[in-house]
């Protein structure tokens, strides 16, 4: 069986497993559940702290996993990034008392206070900035104050927790980070590499699907390339004969965001009967 470890708690889990029963696979249904065998699917899941999976998918304990992009280069392990998954968005930063920092290179010789010190670190070795790294487990816009740092780097949503602390954003985003499935460096270890394939492309279809709409409609014989410029589809627009030999129907995927201009624009070129409908599952 495919082995895979998935978020048990925090911002990662319902998204994660939400996505994952979109692919088709069978997921938990009382949050207690440590281990889930999917029999259909030749799967088993297990329901891990999201910062403990890139270790247990970097010693080879499990085959694949689902965490951020921040826990797996935290984790220091031997993994790697597989696919982006378009959920669980954070970015992280740098941050200091107002007015005293205005980039990465003031840090020079200053305690840095973060509940992320692998990623740090490697952050500062690479551009050769020689800092203090203080770890903290939580409540790091706090050390400043409190005499443990003279800066901090954590992720940062609003910035509204950091205001309250009299503390301000400065120097280039250290990381932007997002959910991502991830597996050992240089591949699996048990023979397990056509499931895991199987697993990409069952979620590169729930992200093509979300991303994406179906629209259909009807327009002249001679203006169908004017349309289709405005509807290119993943390679090609659909064209099928109607009744009317002067008209034909056409459909195509068209990006979700895009939809109600596309259909504007459309409608003013001429087009008629334009519906749209969901993607539920796709294979591109």
């Amino acid at each position: 069986m495919l082995r895979v470890a998935v978020p048990n708690k925090g911002s990662l889990s319902e998204a994660a497993s939400a996505m994952l029963s979109e692919a088709g696979y069978r997921q938990r249904r009382d949050s207690r559940e440590l281990v889930m065998v999917d029999p259909d699917n030749d799967i088993e899941f297990f329901f891990l702290r999201p910062r403990d999976i890139a270790v247990y998918v970097g010693r080879g304990t499990l085959d694949v996993g689902i965490t951020g992009r921040d826990l797996l280069l935290d984790a220091e392990v031997e993994a790697e990034e597989l696919l982006p998954l378009g959920f669980a968005a954070s970015t992280f930063r740098f941050a200091g008392p107002v007015g005293d920092f205005a980039s990465a290179e003031e840090l020079e010789g200053k305690r840095l206070a973060t509940s992320y010190d692998g990623l740090l670190r490697g952050y500062l070795a690479e551009r050769g900035i020689n800092a203090k790294v203080v770890r903290l487990d939580g409540a790091v816009e706090s050390s400043v104050r409190l005499g443990v740092a003279d800066a901090i780097a954590d992720v940062v949503e609003t910035g509204n927790t950091l205001k309250a602390a009299g503390m301000e954003i400065f120097g280039d985003p250290i990381l932007k980070s997002e959910a991502v499935l991830i597996r050992r460096a240089g591949g699996t270890t048990n023979g397990t590499a056509k499931e895991v394939d199987v697993l990409i492309r069952r979620l590169q279809g729930v992200l093509v699907a979300r991303q994406y709409v179906l629209m259909d409609y009807d327009i002249r014989k001679e203006l169908v390339e004017k349309a289709a410029a405005l509807t290119p589809g993943l390679e090609s627009p659909t064209v099928s004969p109607l009744r009317d030999s002067d008209w034909v129907a056409v459909r195509s995927m068209v990006p979700k965001k895009e939809t109600n201009r596309i259909m504007d624009e459309l409608y003013d070129l001429g087009a008629r009967a334009i519906l749209v409908s969901s993607i539920h599952a796709c294979r591109i």
